[in-house]
C-alpha cells in the first residue's frame, strides 16, 4: 500500500490515472451493465411492457443503491483523506462504523418498502399490468437491500484504498453470475420480471462475500475487524457530510424519476414509457466509464488533500476530466449518428418516429459535459468542502427540473421532457464550472 500511496502523492499524474482508471472503468461498465442487461433481457424474453414495468420500478430500487454509495462514498471520501494524512485510529474504526451503518439503513428501507411496494409503484406513475409486473419486480429486488447496500460500500471502500484491480475483478464475477442466472431465471424458470431482479440479488450476495472476505483476511491496507460493529460519531458525522452529495443525487434521480413516468403515464402511452426506459438505460450504460473515472479520481484527490498537496489535486481534477471526455466522445457520436439502430438492441420491432429520434439526440446532447461535472461531484468531498456538490444536486431537481417537468409537458407535449432535461443540464454544468473554479482559488490561497 506504501508504494501504491506514494504513487498517488507524487508519481506522474497520467501513470497514475492509467494505473488506476482502466480497472476501474472496466469495473463500473460491468456494474452498470446489470441494469442494461436487465432491459434486454426483460424486452426479448418477456415483452415491451415488462420493459416499461421494469423502467418505472428500477428507480426506486435505487433507495438502496442511495444508501450504500452514502456509506460508500462517505467512508471512502474519508479514507482516501485518512491515507494520505497517516490517521491510523480512524482507519481502525472505519469498517465496524461501515457494518453499523448499513445494518441501521437495511432495516430502516427494506421492511417498509417491501410493505408499500404497491403504492410505491402507484406513486411512480403505474397502472395496470405495469403497476403490478412494477410491483413484482420491485418488491423481489428490495428483499436484497442489505447485500446492495454493503456490497457497494465495501466494494467503494476498497477502491478508496486505491486497488482498483481488486474492485473491478470483484464486480466482474458479480456481472458473470447475474448474465448467467438472467435468462435461466426469467425464461427458463418461469419467474419472468421477478427473476431478473433475483438474479441480481445472486450476484450483489457474491459481491457482498467477496468484499468480506477482502476485509476478514487481512488484505486490507489498514487494521481491520470485520465482524465489529462501532458507533463512532465522530466518523459517521464526517461519512454522512462527504457522502451527502452522491446520496442526495441519488436520491433526487428517484423524484425526477416520479415526475418524468407520471406526466409519461399522464400524457402519453404505454409505448412512450417503454421509449423513455429504453432512452435512459442508454444514457445510463453511457455514463459508466465516468463512474470508472469517478471511483479512481476519488482516491487521487483525496489522498493529496490529505498530504497537503492542493495544487495536484486541482490537476487530477483537469486531467480525469479532459480523460472522460475524450473516452465518451466517440460512443457518443455513435449513438447521435445511428439512434433507432441503438435503440432497437433494446425495443425489437420497434419503429422510432423522426420526432422520437430527434428526442433522444437532444436528451444525449449534454453526455460531452458530463466528465467535468461528474469528477466535481467527487472532487468536492474529496477536499472535505462537499457543501457546493450537495446544493447544486438539490438546485438541479427541485429549483430546476421538477418544476419544468410539470409545466413544459403540458404546453409542448412528451417531446418537452427531452429538452428541458438538456437544458437545465447544461445550466448546471454552468453552476458546476464556475463552483470549482471558486474552490480552486480558495486552495490555491491556502496553499500560498
Amino acid at each position: 500500500m506504501e508504494k501504491q500511496k506514494q504513487l498517488i502523492l507524487n508519481g506522474n499524474m497520467y501513470r497514475v490515472m492509467w494505473q488506476l482508471s482502466w480497472p476501474a472503468v472496466i469495473a463500473m461498465v460491468l456494474y452498470g451493465m446489470n441494469n442494461f442487461l436487465d432491459g434486454i433481457f426483460v424486452g426479448h424474453l418477456i415483452s415491451t411492457t415488462a420493459l416499461a414495468a421494469v423502467g418505472i420500478a428500477y428507480p426506486l430500487a435505487q433507495f438502496a443503491q442511495g444508501f450504500g454509495t452514502l456509506i460508500g462514498t462517505g467512508i471512502g471520501s474519508a479514507v482516501s483523506i485518512w491515507i494520505g494524512a497517516d490517521d491510523k485510529e480512524k482507519l481502525n474504526n472505519s469498517l465496524g462504523t461501515a457494518n453499523y451503518l448499513t445494518l441501521i439503513f437495511s432495516v430502516l428501507i427494506t421492511i417498509p418498502c417491501f410493505i408499500f411496494g404497491k403504492e410505491l409503484v402507484y406513486m411512480m406513475g403505474g397502472r395496470g399490468e405495469i403497476l403490478s409486473l412494477g410491483t413484482e419486480y420491485f418488491r423481489a429486488t428490495i428483499l436484497g437491500s442489505f447485500f446492495w447496500i454493503h456490497g457497494l460500500a465495501l466494494n467503494m471502500m476498497i477502491r478508496a484504498e486505491g486497488r482498483m484491480k481488486t474492485a473491478a475483478w470483484m464486480i466482474a464475477v458479480g456481472l458473470v453470475v447475474d448474465v448467467a442466472l438472467k435468462p435461466v431465471f426469467i425464461h427458463t424458470f418461469g419467474w419472468g420480471v421477478a427473476g431478473a431482479a433475483w438474479a441480481t440479488n445472486v450476484s450483489m450476495i457474491i459481491y457482498t462475500v467477496l468484499g468480506v472476505w477482502y476485509y476478514s483476511s487481512g488484505k486490507a491496507s489498514f487494521k481491520t475487524r470485520f465482524w465489529s460493529l462501532k458507533k463512532d460519531k465522530a466518523i459517521i458525522k464526517e461519512a454522512l457530510s462527504l457522502g451527502m452529495p452522491g446520496f442526495i443525487m441519488m436520491i433526487m434521480i428517484v423524484i425526477q424519476n416520479i415526475v418524468v413516468f407520471n406526466v409519461l403515464a399522464r400524457y402519453g402511452k404505454d409505448s412512450d414509457i417503454t421509449f423513455f426506459t429504453a432512452v435512459s438505460r442508454f444514457y445510463i450504460l453511457l455514463n459508466t466509464p465516468l463512474w470508472g473515472l469517478m471511483r479512481a479520481f476519488q482516491p487521487v484527490s483525496g489522498m493529496n488533500y490529505g498530504a497537503g498537496k492542493y495544487e495536484r489535486s486541482i490537476s487530477a481534477y483537469r486531467i480525469f476530466s479532459l480523460v472522460g471526455l475524450m473516452i465518451l466522445l466517440p460512443f457518443w457520436l455513435f449513438v447521435m449518428f445511428y439512434p433507432s439502430g441503438v435503440l432497437s438492441v433494446m425495443i425489437p420491432d420497434m419503429v422510432f418516429s423522426n420526432s422520437q429520434l430527434t428526442d433522444f439526440r437532444i436528451y444525449m446532447s449534454i453526455l460531452p459535459a458530463l466528465p467535468f461535472v461528474f469528477m466535481a461531484m467527487v472532487w468536492f468531498p474529496s477536499v472535505d468542502h462537499a457543501k457546493p456538490a450537495t446544493v447544486i444536486s438539490i438546485l438541479r431537481q427541485a429549483v430546476f427540473y421538477i418544476p419544468a417537468l410539470l409545466i413544459v409537458p403540458v404546453i409542448f407535449g412528451i417531446s418537452g421532457i427531452y429538452t428541458a432535461s438538456a437544458v437545465i443540464d447544461w445550466i448546471i454544468f454552468g453552476l458546476m464550472i464556475y463552483a470549482v473554479a471558486k474552490n480552486c482559488k480558495k486552495m490555491k490561497e491556502k496553499a500560498n
